[in-house]
C-alpha cells in the first residue's frame, strides 16, 4: 500500500532522513522504532505530505504521490494520527469525528459503526467538548476522527505517548482489530518497545535519520538490535 523509496528530508541545511526506504503493506501492521530526535516524525510529515521531501518517492497504492499536499492524500486515502492527538478543544466529539467527512462524498459522509464498537467511550460523549475528554479520550478520538476518512493507510504518530497503560491496552485492541477486520495497511510510529513487539508484523529501526534495521518483530531480542533503542 505504501512504499517510501531512497527519501531524502531536509530542514534547511539539516539533513533529517537520509535515502530512507520503508514498506507498510494491506493488513499488516509497520512499526517505526528508534530513540528521540531520529527522525520518525520527519518520516511520518513526509508520507502525510506535511513537509517535502528533497529526493526520493513516496507512492500509495503503486501511485506516485509528488507534492500532493496533505488534504489531496487524505482523499487518496492516508488518515493520520498526528503526535500530541490535536483534537479540536472548542468542538464536540460529534463535530471533531465529523471533521472527517471532508475528503468524502456527501453519501459517504457517516460515522464508521466500528469507531464507537472499538471506542465505546465515545458515544456515550457526542454532546461533550473535546478539550473536555482526558489525554486517553482524545487519543481515542483522534484515532476515530481518521477512520470516518475511509483510509487505505493509517498513519499514527505515537499513540503511546503520556497515555495510562488501560487506554493503551484498549488502543493496541483497535489497531489489532483494524488489521483483522479491515485489511487497512497500518504504519505506526512508538518508543514504547512492547507495544510494538506485541502488534507489529514488520519493524523498521531509524537510527540518525536512517533506517538500520528492518525485519519480523522478533528481531526486536536481537541485543545488536536493541543497542539502537537504548538511551
Amino acid at each position: 500500500m505504501l512504499t517510501v523509496s531512497n527519501v531524502d528530508l531536509y530542514y534547511g541545511a539539516a539533513q533529517a532522513l537520509r535515502g530512507v526506504s520503508i514498506e507498510a503493506k494491506e493488513a499488516q501492521i509497520t512499526c517505526v522504532l528508534g530513540r528521540n530526535g531520529v527522525g520518525k516524525t520527519s518520516l511520518m510529515r513526509a508520507v502525510v505530505g506535511q513537509q517535502p521531501i528533497r529526493s526520493g518517492t513516496i507512492s500509495l497504492g503503486g501511485e506516485v504521490l509528488g507534492r500532493d499536499a496533505p488534504y489531496a492524500r487524505a482523499r487518496k486515502g492516508i488518515g493520520f494520527v498526528p503526535q500530541g492527538r490535536e483534537v479540536f478543544p472548542l468542538l464536540t466529539v460529534k463535530e471533531n469525528l465529523q471533521t472527517g467527512f471532508s475528503p468524502l462524498k456527501r453519501s459517504d459522509r457517516t460515522i464508521p459503526p466500528h469507531v464507537f464498537e472499538m471506542f465505546p467511550v465515545l458515544k456515550t460523549m457526542l454532546g461533550r467538548r473535546g478539550g473536555d475528554l482526558s489525554g486517553g479520550q482524545q487519543q481515542q478520538l483522534a484515532i476515530g476522527r481518521a477512520l470516518v476518512t475511509r483510509p487505505r493507510l493509517l498513519v499514527l504518530d505515537e499513540p503511546t505517548e503520556g497515555i495510562q497503560p488501560s487506554i493503551i491496552k484498549d488502543i493496541g485492541r483497535a489497531i489489532r482489530y483494524l488489521k483483522e477486520n479491515t485489511g487497512l495497511a497500518i504504519l505506526l510510529v512508538e518508543q514504547y518497545l512492547d507495544f510494538c513487539r506485541e502488534l507489529a508484523d514488520k519493524v523498521y529501526i531509524m537510527d540518525r535519520g536512517e533506517i538500520v534495521f528492518d525485519g519480523p518483530a522478533e528481531g526486536l531480542d536481537d541485543p545488536e538490535v536493541r543497542k539502537h533503542l537504548t538511551v
